[in-house]
Formats: C-alpha cells, sequence, structure tokens
C-alpha cells in the first residue's frame, strides 16, 4: 500500500497523519462492540490503539464511510434501549491487534481517496501488519 498525502474528508476533514505511532510501543487495546440480546457482538465499532507514550489513538469509521484515526481517549458504553447497547472494554483477544501487544510499531502506511479521504490504515509491528479499512460504513480488521 503506497503512503499518499491524505485529501481531506468532506465531514470529517484531513485528521491526523498516523506516523506519530512508530516507534511506539502497543501497550492495551480498548474496543467497542453493538451487544443486542443474545446475540454474538458485532464489532468491533472503534479501536483504541493505547502506546507506550499513553496517547490513545482512535479508529472508527465515520458516517460518510472514511476511516477515521485520530487521537482521543475511549468513551464510555451507553445503552440504546431496545437497539441494545454499546460496550467499551479493554481487550486481549477478540481482534487483530491483540496479537501485537508489546509489540513496537515499525511502520504505518495509508489508502486514500482523493475525494473521500482515508479508506485504509496499515500498522506494521515485528510479528505482521493490522489493516484497519472502512469497508461500507463498518470497520474491518484483519492480519497480514
Amino acid at each position: 500500500m503506497e503512503s499518499m498525502t491524505v485529501s481531506e474528508c468532506p465531514l470529517h476533514g484531513v485528521g491526523v497523519r498516523p506516523e506519530y505511532m512508530v516507534g511506539r510501543r502497543l501497550e492495551q487495546v480498548v474496543a467497542s462492540w453493538h451487544v443486542y440480546g443474545a446475540e454474538a457482538p458485532s464489532g468491533p465499532l472503534d479501536v483504541w490503539l493505547i502506546d507506550s507514550e499513553a496517547v490513545a489513538t482512535h479508529v472508527t469509521t465515520g458516517s460518510d464511510w472514511c476511516l477515521i484515526v485520530e487521537p482521543s481517549a475511549p468513551f464510555a458504553g451507553y445503552d440504546m434501549a431496545e437497539s441494545g447497547r454499546v460496550e467499551v472494554a479493554p481487550i486481549s483477544g477478540g481482534t487483530p491487534f491483540a496479537d501485537h501487544l508489546g509489540e513496537t510499531v515499525l511502520e504505518v502506511s495509508e489508502e486514500v481517496d482523493k475525494v473521500g479521504g482515508r479508506l485504509a490504515l496499515e500498522i506494521t509491528f515485528d510479528s505482521g501488519r493490522v489493516r484497519c479499512e472502512a469497508w461500507f460504513g463498518d470497520l474491518r480488521l484483519s492480519s497480514k
């Protein structure tokens, strides 16, 4: 994936360049999940990557399907009445980032659309890469 200058998302602006994560160790991952009744949770809806400098990097999708990457602390979960609830908690499994806890970020690269902004972010660790992408409005995380 080629790193390019991020085009400005019409709704969310240009965002931050995630290169600041390079050289920092991934200490904790916090995620939000939509929970509805007895169904398995969907998501994650958001992830926060907390690094060795105690900076929380929030990765999520925007309402216009762009990928948002911003320094931001995790929010509290909330109840949506008959629509279920959103739970926010630290995780040790359940996302590809869990496999890289304690590892240092070696490289980050982005995929952008000239009109819609950031579409994907890849974060490289010693033991592999994690790709974060906006996929039809949903956050998708995968290991490489």
